[in-house]
Parts: C-alpha cells; structure tokens; sequence
C-alpha cells in the first residue's frame, strides 16, 4: 500500500512540473519583441532645439535667437515734412500786386478824378471833394490842407483838362504820403548779433500772418530768420506761426500756452544768436489796448529782448479797414513802445487807403509796408508812388 502511494506522489509532481513548464513556455512566445528608437534628426542650422525631456540645459552655451517678424509701419505714424519753399525777393513786389490796389481807386482815385474834372468847380463841388476824401480816412487836417492847395492850383490853371486834374491829384497825393520818408526795414544783423524786429498790434488786425510773410520777405532776399513765438495767450498762435516757419525753413522758439512772453522773446534772441540768424522776429501777443495791464507787458517785452540785443523795429500792424479806430490804437501803442514803422494789412479791395496819410501824420512814422491780398507772398515793402498811380488808375 505504501508502495502505491509513493508512486502516485512521484506521478504528480512530474505532472505539475510538466505543466508548469508548458505554461512558460507559452508566456514567452507572446513576449512584446523589444522597441527600436529611431535616429535622431540632425538639427537645422541657425534654428535652436527645444531640450529633449530629462535633458540637461548648460546655461553658458551660446545660442542664436531669431527676431520676430517686423510690425508693418503705419502711414498714419509717419510723419511728412512740408518741402522748403524760397520766396520771391522783396524788390518788384508791390509793382506785381498793382492790381490789387487799383481795386481801391473807386472812391479815392476815380471819385476824385471825376469831381476835379468838372466844367465848374463851386463850393458844392468842392463840399464833395472834401467829404470823398475824409470818408476814404484821409484825415480832417490832411484833408483840409490837400482841398486848399487844390483850390488854389485850379484857380492859377484855369481850365482842366483830365490829365491836368490827374496830375493835380497825384502831386497832392504824395505829398501827403510823403516821399521823403525812411521806408527802410532795418533788418541788417550787427556782428554776430541779429537784428530784432518787434511785431505789435491788436487782435484780428493779420499780426501773425503778418509776422509769417516778413519772414519769407526776408528770406527771399537771402536772410537767414528766427521766429519768436511770444503770443502764447492765443491757443493757435504759436500752431499758426510754426506753420510759417517750416514752409521756409525759419526756426521757431515757442513757450508753454499761458506762458511768459518775455521770457519766450528772449529766449528766441538767444536762439537767433547760436544758430547766427540775420533776423529775429518776434510775435507778441495780440492785446486789446484798453487793457492797461496787457499794455504794459508788451513793454516788459521789449524790455527784457534788449538786455541780449537791440530792438531794431517795432512794426505796428494796423487793418485798414479799421477806420479811425486803427488811429486810436495807433496812439495807445506808440505811448508803449517806439514804434518805427507800420504795416497796414487788406489794403487791397478797401477804400481806406486813406489811412496812410492819417496815421503817418499822427505818428509821425512811415507805412513801411503792406498787405494786398490773402497769399503768402501778399506782403510788400510800401512804395508812395507805385501806390497813387495805383489809386489813380495809371
């Protein structure tokens, strides 16, 4: 019995070594075959790799960045220089605009042409003479002194003829005006330091415009200029005068909008002595001359402009459309400051050219020069004879 069951122990544990052994055998002919990494792409030039994963980074190895793409640049970003202009010269100026003048010669040239022309000059005639004259703002003592001489002439002459009365007129006329008179812009520097030219007068009157197309006058006749913006109470003046300048080229000095315009004025001589300008042409403020305070601010100005260099013109601007208005302003601003010359703006199309005469002989300084139209090159050195024969329809 013993004997049978050894045999059956040893017949079992060859039976489970038997299937245990099928069993591996099975498992590892169903093993996964090993996986193959495939090589490594070399890396493009110039372009750097990302780090593969787990691998380690020497921060003092060189690398090589690209750029980003460049942002495409925005024309509204750019900003387009107006291009230099060069000016006419000043000399032949006021001869070119002569038909702009003769625009004036209805009331003050024609009028009186046809009046003296007259078979029969009575009291009544004279009368009209007389007021023809004071409405073109001539002047009452001018006026009276130019009907008397007139009256005397035709009595030695006798009979007039057209041409006669013409000459007449024209004699009287300029020597209203005045022929003898100093019209020359000093604008000639002194050494290296350059001339100075004041420019005043109330608001509305073309005082910055006018203070632009001085400066293209000069520039056209070879000057080199600063442009002083000292108007800064005005929020588009110193906008308005920059505009001017970059057409031709002239440097502006500009303050702060409520800024002190001495200080601006003296810093714009200070400009015009580095940059070694001819000329410095200040703007001041447009100030109401009832406003004492204002009044005496613009004599702060030139106050200050002369402790660097000498003020060579103070030019008063004056609309002629004004009247006798412009008189009155005249005489405020000459209690202010010295006035050297006048520039008398739309005279073209107006019958006050009659101003002339009045505001020289209150003054008792020249009309330097004039405005004849809205152009940039409108603005002319005055000529009296050019003027009167404009008048008197040559």
């Amino acid at each position: 019995m013993e004997a049978y069951l050894g045999i059956i122990a040893i017949i079992a544990v060859i039976a489970l070594l038997t299937g245990g052994g099928m069993l591996l055998l099975f498992r590892s002919g169903r093993r996964t075959p090993p996986r193959v990494e495939p090589p490594e792409a070399p890396p493009v030039s110039g372009v750097p790799q990302a780090p593969g994963r787990g691998t380690a980074v020497d921060e003092d190895a060189a690398t090589t960045t690209v750029p980003p793409p460049a942002r495409p640049i925005d024309p509204a970003d750019v900003t387009v220089l107006p291009p230099v202009e060069v000016p006419p010269p000043s000399a032949g100026r006021m001869v070119r605009l002569r038909a702009r003048l003769a625009r004036s010669q209805s009331t003050l040239g024609k009028g009186l042409l046809e009046l003296l022309s007259r078979d029969r000059l009575d009291d009544d005639a004279w009368d009209e003479i007389e007021e023809t004259l004071i409405t073109a703002d001539v002047g009452v003592a001018p006026t009276r002194a130019m009907v008397e001489e007139l009256r005397t002439r035709v009595k030695v002459l006798g009979s007039r003829t057209p041409e006669e009365a013409r000459a007449l007129l024209r004699e009287q006329l300029l020597a209203q005006i005045g022929t003898d008179m100093d019209r020359t812009l000093h604008v000639a520097p002194h050494g290296e330091r350059p001339a100075v030219v004041l420019v005043v007068g109330v608001n509305g009157t073309g005082k910055t415009t006018t203070t632009g197309k001085l400066a293209r006058v000069i520039i056209g006749d070879g000057g080199k200029v600063v442009l002083g913006a000292a108007d800064t109470f005005r929020a588009a003046a110193a906008d308005q005068l920059q505009t001017w300048g970059d057409r031709v080229g002239a440097g502006v000095v500009r303050g702060p909008e409520g800024g002190d315009p001495a200080s601006v004025a003296f810093d714009a001589v200070a400009e015009g002595i580095r940059e070694k300008a001819d000329v410095v042409i200040v703007d001041t403020a447009g100030r109401l001359h009832t406003k004492t305070g204002l009044m005496d601010e613009l004599g702060k100005v030139k106050r200050v402009i002369e402790k660097k260099a000498t003020v060579d013109e103070v030019l008063l601007v004056l609309d002629a459309t004004t009247g006798q208005n412009g008189m009155r302003q005249a005489r405020v601003f000459a209690e202010v400051v010295n006035i050297t010359g006048i520039a008398l703006t739309k005279l073209d199309g107006t019958a006050k050219g009659g101003i002339i005469i009045s505001v020289q002989r209150e003054l008792g300084v020249p009309v330097k020069l004039v405005g004849l139209g809205e152009g940039p090159d409108d603005l002319a050195p005055f000529d009296p004879e050019v003027f009167v024969d404009a008048l008197l329809g040559e």
